[in-house]
C-alpha cells in the first residue's frame, strides 16, 4: 500500500471541484491517456469513468468506479484494467490552515497487480503518485487562486 501526502494552497472544496469532474481525470491521474465516457451521475457511488491508461500505440482501456463519496472529504475509486488488475485508490482532503492536506492511498486489490509484494510495488505507486498530486495541486490551486 502506497501513501503519499501534500500539502495544497487551496480548500478542500477546490480540491473537490477537480475530482468531481471526470472529463479532468487524465490531466491529474499520470497513466491516464484520454477519457471515453463519464457516467452522468459522476461522482456518485456506482457512477463510473470510462478512459485509458499507457502511450499510443500501447494503450489499455480502463473503467473506475466510484465506492466512496463525501465532499470535500473523501473520494474512493476502484481502477479496474484488466490483464494488469485492480487497485483501490482513497483521496482524503483535510483543512489545514488557509489551504489543505490530500492523502492518496493505493493498492492492488485484485488481479496480477495484487501478487507483487507490497515493498516491490509500493516503490512505483509512491513515485507516480508524487505526480499525481503535483498535478492535482496544479488544477484546485489554479482555480483556487482564479476566484472559480
Amino acid at each position: 500500500m502506497s501513501i503519499n501526502v501534500r500539502e495544497m494552497d487551496c480548500t478542500p472544496e477546490d480540491v473537490f471541484r477537480v475530482l468531481a469532474d471526470g472529463w479532468l481525470f487524465p490531466t491529474w491521474v499520470v497513466g491516464a491517456s484520454r477519457m471515453r465516457d463519464v457516467d452522468a451521475a459522476w461522482p456518485a457511488v456506482g457512477s463510473k469513468l470510462q478512459h485509458s491508461f499507457g502511450v499510443w500505440p500501447v494503450l489499455i482501456n480502463d473503467e473506475t468506479t466510484v465506492l466512496e463519496y463525501d465532499p470535500p472529504r473523501l473520494l474512493v475509486i476502484q481502477p479496474s484494467g484488466w490483464p494488469l488488475g485492480e487497485a483501490r485508490v482513497t483521496l482524503e482532503v483535510k483543512p489545514r490552515g488557509d489551504g489543505c492536506v490530500v492523502r492518496i492511498t493505493e493498492e492492488a486489490v485484485q488481479g496480477p497487480g495484487s501478487w507483487v509484494p507490497d515493498p516491490l510495488l509500493d516503490v512505483p505507486l509512491y513515485v507516480r503518485n508524487v505526480e499525481t498530486l503535483r498535478r492535482l495541486a496544479f488544477i484546485a490551486e489554479g482555480h483556487h487562486d482564479n476566484g472559480e
